[in-house]
Parts: C-alpha cells; sequence; structure tokens
C-alpha cells in the first residue's frame, strides 16, 4: 500500500486547510486510514481515523473542528480542518491499517503551518 498525501501549506489561525490521502497497491487489505500528527519536540499523536464503513474517531483536541470523511471508490480521505490554531502546526501523516495483519502504512507527511 502507497500513501498519497496532499493539501499542506500555510494558513492563518482562524482559518481552514482540507488535507487529503489518495491510497494505491493493495487498496484492498486496507480497513482503517487516518491521520496523525507531529508538532516540533512533540510525538506523533492522533487526529482522527474512519474505516471502510466510515465508523470516524476524532481526537478530543481537534473535535468540533476537524472532520473526516473518506471515499473508498477513489480509495481517498480527507481532513477538513475548520478554525484552525497556532498548536494546529505540525507534519501531518495519513496512515493505513491492513484488514488483514494489521500492518500500518504512512505517508509521506505534509507540513500544515497555521500563522497566528
Amino acid at each position: 500500500v502507497q500513501l498519497q498525501a496532499s493539501g499542506g501549506g500555510l494558513v492563518q489561525a482562524g482559518g481552514s486547510l482540507r488535507l487529503s490521502c489518495t491510497a494505491s497497491g493493495s487498496i484492498f487489505i486496507i480497513h482503517n486510514m487516518g491521520w496523525y500528527r507531529q508538532a516540533p519536540g512533540k510525538q506523533r499523536e492522533l487526529v482522527a481515523t474512519i474505516d471502510d464503513r466510515n465508523r470516524s474517531i476524532v481526537a478530543d483536541h481537534v473535535t468540533g473542528r476537524f472532520t473526516i470523511s473518506r471515499d473508498n471508490v477513489e480509495n481517498t480521505v480527507i481532513l477538513q480542518m475548520n478554525r484552525v490554531d497556532t498548536e494546529d502546526t505540525a507534519v501531518y501523516y495519513c496512515n493505513a491499517v491492513s484488514r488483514v495483519d494489521r500492518a500500518v502504512y504512512w505517508g509521506q507527511g505534509t507540513l500544515v503551518t497555521v500563522s497566528s
């Protein structure tokens, strides 16, 4: 499974940004897809995940501002980020989890910078 993320960039606090991640390769094995982030000097943390039945989990620190959606036809997962804050500045990583052996695949990361 290969994951290609896009959509990062510079955004002002209070603004919106949309991240997209498209899977290719052995896509039929994918169960969960999601987004994690890693800010400078911090550990990688969960942002949101969604399974192949569109059941989602959104981390408390972004609930009400970020939403996750999935297009199983296009093999794409979208993170819609609204009302961003400077604390949302991080590298955002897309991931996918195999239904077969729970293997985890990671995309290359996309940088989101929120300016005040």
